[in-house]
């Protein structure tokens, strides 16, 4: 069975630094987990790895689609479990890094995405009642069918929404009840799953330090940029943190200052959700980043997993 090392924790806490330094200790390769990192394109706002700071160790699932593609959990799944074959098989160490819940969950749950529980017509039925009634009253819908999506979710979110409704419609049950029903050892790896924590004030003044030096390295010019190649607010990619917000500056909706404060605050409220996300699973190891160096760090999980240097 295949070892896999995950290394997660929540946006801004320095997950890339220590992910190199354990390909280098293990021989490895790191796939990405970011579902904003898999667009092309978008570098600044989503704090993309250079080709300089990769300093040689291969990456994957990064700059994988254009911003206006389609891309699901599912393709996310296929496109990961490839990546660590392809590494096995080389006889490198698969490392997942990324904070992104959900992708990293595809992996090590027994999750299917074959198409089950689908209705094109029903799917079409409320797209077209979002035309006509709006996003929210189809967002209300799932306030009596499914809570934990209405919560989640945002009105916008339309495609999620809808899927959510869709999975209530023909399983009579929800998708976290249905999550919960997957078994969550049938899964064809050895999972080491860490997860990066560190005071919550130190860690929300990283995250301000750092949403000011996307600003200073171009995030601005950036979107200008991904606007004058046509892509806009209605695009998934073009709804996340940062993105959003320098949308609206640019479309006079807000001050440069309120798009700044409000990237600030979404990417703290983010962290948040991610910290409480990665609590679910009593899989994951925590290190409490405070007390450790990085390299303290690598040499905790390396000798936690029982490997040395390869």
């Amino acid at each position: 069975m295949t070892d896999i090392l995950i290394l997660s924790g929540p946006t801004g806490i320095g997950k890339t630094a220590i992910s190199l330094k354990l390909a280098k200790e293990l021989n490895g390769e790191i796939i990405s987990s970011d579902s904003m990192q898999i667009y092309k394109y978008m570098d600044v706002g989503s704090a993309k790895i250079s080709k300089e700071e990769m300093q040689g160790i291969p990456h994957h699932l990064i700059n994988v689609v254009e911003p206006d593609e389609e891309f699901s959990v599912a393709k996310f799944k296929t496109l990961a479990e490839e990546a660590i074959e392809d590494i096995s098989i080389r006889g490198k160490y698969p490392i997942i890094v990324g904070g992104t819940g959900l992708y990293i969950n595809s992996l090590i749950f027994n999750y299917s995405f074959t198409g089950t529980y689908k209705d094109n017509d029903y799917r079409k039925s409320l797209e077209a009642l979002a035309n006509e009634k709006g996003k929210e009253f189809v967002h209300d819908l799932l306030k009596d069918r499914d809570v934990d999506s209405y919560n989640k979710l945002y009105p916008n979110d339309l495609k999620r929404v809808i899927r959510a409704l869709e999975v209530y419609k023909l399983s009579g049950k929800t998708i976290g009840e249905l999550n919960k029903e997957q078994d969550i050892y049938d899964v064809p790896y050895n999972i080491h799953y860490y997860v990066l924590n560190m005071d919550r004030d130190k860690l929300y003044e990283r995250i301000n330090k750092r949403v000011d030096e996307m600003i200073s390295s171009g995030l601005i010019e950036e979107v200008i940029n991904l606007k004058e190649k046509g892509y806009n607010s209605n695009m998934q990619s073009m709804k996340g943190i940062g993105y959003k917000e320098i949308l609206y500056y640019l479309d006079n909706k807000i001050s440069l200052e309120e798009a700044i404060n409000m990237i600030k605050q979404g990417s703290r409220n983010y962290a948040k959700r991610q910290l409480t996300w990665f609590r679910k699973d009593n899989r994951t190891k925590w290190i409490e980043k405070d007390n450790l160096t990085e390299d303290e760090i690598v040499k905790f999980i390396i000798n936690d997993i029982g490997l040395k240097k390869m």
